[in-house]
């Protein structure tokens, strides 16, 4: 066999193993989910209508503002979910899993590919569900054409593989899997001091360079240009600049901790 299919055949078996433990523990994905989704509900209904008079210039209109805040709930959904690939892997390292696996004849970076792969394909579950949810309230994009939804999509999936693989080093970086989601909620705070809510313009000056620069930003109003006609300007190549970025620095990352030797 050769060396590509020994690595598709090792992959594709770590993918069914991670798939299944989410399958069988349910629970941790389910509240990762559940924060983005109280979060959309609770801004568009309780605080909807006061937070739309920056946005649509003074006027209360909960509408403008579900449009407003939908593609940013989506980027914190990739954040949120992806905390689970950080415990699983955490666990995987405390428990001595990953230490067998590489005393066995498998591909060495199936084991990480099988994670990644997994929770990238969790997250876009998760996504398609707050999607569901945003448009029963009243969310539309009506102007964006095919290409527009498809390159919305392609920008979510590689966003969501640069986070997984930042979330999988932080994991392999653990002690345990309490530390593993310690270290990984920045992940859910850093798209708090996003664009997700308010426009980065209405924050304060000094902090403005923060919220604009950071990867969650960029990605907002890309997505938001892309959904729904809004000016995109620079924003699409500062967040893919971030995306691989993050991509090779979680990739090296991870496969140092995992190569290295065990102590």
């Amino acid at each position: 066999m050769s060396s590509v299919s020994l690595a598709l055949r090792d992959s594709n078996t770590m993918l069914r193993r991670n798939l299944l433990h989410a399958r069988r523990y349910p629970s941790l994905t389910l509240n990762l989910l559940l924060t983005p989704i109280m979060l959309l509900l609770l801004f568009v209904y309780i605080f909807g209508d006061v937070m739309s008079k920056g946005i649509a210039g003074g006027h209360a209109d909960r509408s403008v503002y579900i449009a407003y805040i939908v593609p940013g709930i989506l980027m914190m959904t990739i954040g949120s979910t992806v905390i689970g690939a950080a415990v699983s892997v955490a666990t995987d390292m405390s428990e001595g899993v990953i230490a067998r696996f590489r005393t066995m004849a498998i591909h060495r970076g199936s084991v990480l590919i099988g994670h990644v792969v997994g929770s990238v394909l969790q997250v876009l579950a998760s996504l398609v569900l707050v999607g569901a949810v945003a448009v029963a309230i009243g969310f539309r994009s009506t102007d964006a054409t095919v290409i527009e939804w498809l390159a919305a999509f392609g920008l979510l999936a590689l966003f969501s593989l640069a986070l997984t693989w930042i979330a999988v080093g932080m994991g392999m970086a653990s002690p345990n899997a309490e530390a593993a989601s310690n270290m990984a909620m920045p992940l859910i705070l850093l798209p708090l001091i996003s664009s997700a809510f308010i426009p980065a313009d209405t924050m304060p000056g000094w902090f403005q360079p923060i919220a604009k620069y950071q990867p969650f930003t960029p990605a907002n109003e890309t997505l938001r240009g892309l959904l729904l006609g809004t000016h995109i300007g620079n924003n699409w190549w500062i967040a893919l600049a971030w995306c691989l970025g993050l991509i090779i620095l979680g990739y090296r990352w991870s496969q140092a901790q995992f190569n290295r030797d065990p102590k």
